[in-house]
């Protein structure tokens, strides 16, 4: 059992939906970065993805991308990442953090010495979208084996025929890409998310939490709500980039975690 499956048990039995916060390691600088991380739990957020900034990140909208950008010019690394979680973990040893990036910094470092350093960090679980799940003798299943969840991404193309094989050695939790595109795309509706989100529960007992699209507390509501909670992204990233102080953009993140545990 990780961090994050210990998390999505206690919800459950409370009967509440999780909410998931992404923000940039290093963005806008190093110190505020840190200063955020600390600060989510405290604002509710359940589970954190932590993204590692990359030169190249493709799945990405603008918004993160530039947030990558600031990072890596501020000289943002992979093991200044885990740094970050290290740091982390010695206040907070509950809350989990899902490192969410691209393969090329983890093939460069090496596998091995990755997952070693991640778990050693405190790292609960990976997403890793230029993976598919025909590489999963890659990283996937060694991640599973050095005790990390491997977070697969759901999407509407995904279908039928193709949910098997996304679904196959993906743990922790399944993201649901609720639109087509980027992030920070448009807004996410559950009037289409909820039978999606039905379709790829009848296939698995993980916890399915919806992200791309949701910006506001009541988007974060409405998606929970067909849902076992939702992820936001952008929109936290975009209001730290505003240069507000923490405390602001912990509030904005507050006001979205209650909107999501409301549902």
């Amino acid at each position: 059992m990780t961090r994050i499956d210990d998390t999505f048990a206690r919800l459950s039995a409370e009967g509440r939906k999780a909410f998931v916060a992404y923000m940039m390691a290093g963005d806008p600088d190093e110190a505020r970065s840190a200063e955020l991380l600390r600060g989510l739990p405290g604002a509710g957020v359940d589970v954190i993805e932590l993204g590692v900034p990359f030169t190249d990140p493709m799945a990405d909208g603008p918004t993160i991308q530039l947030a990558g950008q600031r990072a890596l010019e501020a000289g943002m690394t992979l093991e200044k990442t885990l740094a970050m979680v290290r740091a982390f973990r010695e206040a907070d040893d509950t809350t989990p953090i899902v490192l969410m990036g691209y393969y090329n910094p983890i093939y460069n470092r090496g596998v091995d010495r990755f997952l070693a350093d991640a778990k050693a960090a405190g790292v609960d679980g990976l997403i890793v979208v230029d993976l598919p799940p025909e590489e999963d003798d890659e990283l996937c299943i060694p991640a599973q084996a050095a005790g990390l969840n491997f977070i697969r991404l759901a999407t509407p193309t995904t279908d039928d025929r193709r949910l098997p094989t996304v679904l196959r050695n993906t743990s922790g939790f399944v993201y649901y890409v609720s639109i087509t595109g980027i992030t920070g795309a448009a807004e996410a509706q559950a009037a289409d998310v909820g039978p999606e989100v039905a379709r790829i529960k009848a296939a698995t007992d993980l916890p399915v939490i919806v992200g791309f699209g949701i910006k506001t507390p009541e988007t974060a509501r409405s998606i929970a709500s067909v849902a076992d909670g939702c992820v936001v992204g952008s929109a936290i990233v975009g209001e730290a980039a505003t240069g507000k102080p923490v405390a602001e953009v912990l509030d904005f993140v507050r006001g979205l975690a209650d909107g999501a545990h409301s549902a």
